[in-house]
């Protein structure tokens, strides 16, 4: 496989970046990939991966990610490649005021980008104007719903590279939202990249949990359109959104409620990935978005990558930064306010995590080293197999950090935490909501009963939380028990190879296996969901 030598190419970078909320592009040179595994792709050229700041100012990119990788990923390259020609940044908007709305006030205006500002000062806003076009526009539309015709030319004419990591990431999303954005959306990126006369790769940014439930060792390998998971057939994408529309018909011919439309089409979804095998309508529909990868992309150079938990960054743009609650920043939160109670799971159980600028290198390198030829690999960003760490992992880092600092009340009272109460089975935890919630629950609503409705406000309250809670752990059950260990082979030789070959790995690194798990969560991220999840 010949290796592109962006150091020779002279054209501005053009990166095209897509996302749920926004995307991205920039004017340059091209990168592209092959149709297999070969680390001689690197060795081709020794100097492949030096110099990596400018080279990638030497390309155009297309790409389409998540909220808050879209941001790293934007940040990294603003700060890292200066010289990028142009971003052409998706945005969904209305119209470009709205658009340039969203760009100031919720992408650049976020602590994320204080690095950048420092260093650019007064031209931080003429370098962000020169550096980015704002496009709306909407993946579940074709041609990502570009009203411009001008600036769609200009775009298929310029664009190099295309990193798609569009995502609706609620595990129960209504089922018509999830499969307009993570599958028809693929269908839609896809289409919109055969037009880009220039592009040399595409770049899938997917899950690694679309592998479901399954334990063991979960290989790098890809899904063919009309895979299932438990071997039942019949899966079609058509015929699915085709049930989605049915429902929404049918529940606006019986004039339900907003509210009433909204469980429906989150239980369809749910009910739906279960008929194939998947827990939830969140993995089910990323994973027949990654079929339309391998269906549609014909002579397109597809890389996908499959992150797993993503954690707040490691090193840069700076320790710590941290957006949105996860799974186990949901964790953090409840247990450092003194709220949680119990656990439910296998407290010895490998929970998968990742910094996330980890990811975002680990995309950056792949990008480089898919240059030119048919590809259709895949990479794991994990750390379950080269570097585990447990639940009962984080319950010690929880323990040792909120017992040295405290999280203080509004009263000025400090939180005191303990161990909590360890549920290892599904029966246990439903024993426990029992005893506990359930029965003084039952007890309520007699009183209730007995005294007129005087307790009504407070039952119903108190079984709508219930309920959530229920529900919650339904959700997330499939997490707690993973049995799962992420093979990284492919992810791995493409750090190795890219050490080689002189890379600077010092700007670029992705090795999970230099992770110290204590140091990172005692001094990194947990201080960093207190200073910037707490509330």
């Amino acid at each position: 496989m010949k290796c592109l030598d962006l150091d020779s190419s002279h054209i501005p970078l053009c990166l095209f970046f897509i996302i749920s909320s926004f995307s991205f592009l920039f004017p340059s040179q091209h990168i592209f990939s092959n149709g297999g595994w070969k680390c001689s792709s690197f060795s081709s050229k020794q100097n492949h991966f030096n110099h990596w700041s400018h080279r990638l100012s030497c390309q155009k990119y297309n790409l389409s990610l998540s909220l808050s990788l879209s941001d790293f990923f934007l940040e990294k390259i603003l700060r890292v490649q200066p010289n990028v020609k142009k971003i052409y940044l998706l945005l969904r908007a209305s119209d470009a005021n709205s658009a340039t709305y969203r760009l100031h006030n919720e992408i650049i205006a976020k602590d994320l980008f204080i690095v950048l500002k420092e260093k650019l000062g007064a031209n931080f806003k003429s370098f962000i104007s020169e550096k980015l076009t704002l496009v709306p526009g909407d993946i579940s539309y074709e041609d990502l719903g570009l009203k411009d015709s001008i600036l769609r030319e200009d775009i298929c004419n310029q664009t190099d590279v295309i990193v798609n990591l569009a995502a609706t990431t609620n595990f129960d999303e209504r089922y018509d939202i999830a499969l307009d954005i993570n599958t028809f959306g693929v269908k839609h990126v896809m289409n919109f990249a055969k037009q880009c006369t220039k592009l040399k790769v595409l770049v899938h940014v997917s899950t690694a949990y679309v592998c479901g439930e399954r334990g063991g060792l979960i290989l790098e390998d890809p899904y063919h359109f009309g895979e299932t998971l438990n071997g039942v057939s019949g899966l079609d994408i058509d015929a699915e959104k085709t049930i989605a529309c049915n429902k929404l018909d049918e529940l606006k011919e019986q004039g339900a409620t907003e509210r009433d439309v909204k469980i429906a089409m989150k239980n369809l979804g749910i009910s739906r990935a279960k008929v194939y095998g998947w827990p939830n309508t969140y993995v089910f529909t990323k994973a027949v978005g990654e079929m339309l990868v391998e269906k549609l992309k014909g002579n397109l150079s597809v890389v996908i990558m499959r992150p797993t938990i993503v954690t707040s960054t490691m090193k840069e743009p700076f320790p710590g930064w941290a957006e949105g609650v996860r799974t186990i920043d949901s964790l953090a939160v409840t247990y450092g306010k003194g709220k949680l109670t119990c656990f439910l799971g296998d407290i010895n159980g490998v929970v998968d995590v990742v910094p996330a600028d980890m990811v975002v290198n680990a995309m950056l390198v792949a990008m480089v080293a898919h240059a030119k030829q048919p590809s259709d690999i895949i990479y794991h960003v994990g750390s379950s197999v080269r570097n585990p760490v447990t639940y009962l992992n984080l319950q010690d880092f929880g323990l040792k950090y909120f017992t040295a600092k405290p999280w203080i009340r509004k009263d000025g009272t400090p939180v005191k935490v303990g161990r909590v109460t360890v549920l290892t089975s599904m029966d246990s935890f439903q024993r426990y909501m029992f005893i506990r919630y359930l029965l003084p629950l039952k007890g309520l609503e007699l009183a209730n009963a007995a005294l007129c409705q005087y307790f009504r406000g407070t039952y119903l309250e108190l079984h709508r939380k219930i309920q959530v809670v229920m529900r919650m752990v339904e959700l997330y059950r499939p997490y707690m028990f993973f049995k799962g260990l992420f093979d990284d082979m492919n992810t791995e030789k493409l750090r190795m190879a890219a050490k080689q070959s002189g890379t600077e790995t010092d700007l670029f690194y992705f090795d999970t296996k230099d992770i110290n798990w204590d140091d990172y969560f005692m001094k990194t991220h947990i201080p960093g969901i207190v200073k910037y999840i707490f509330k």
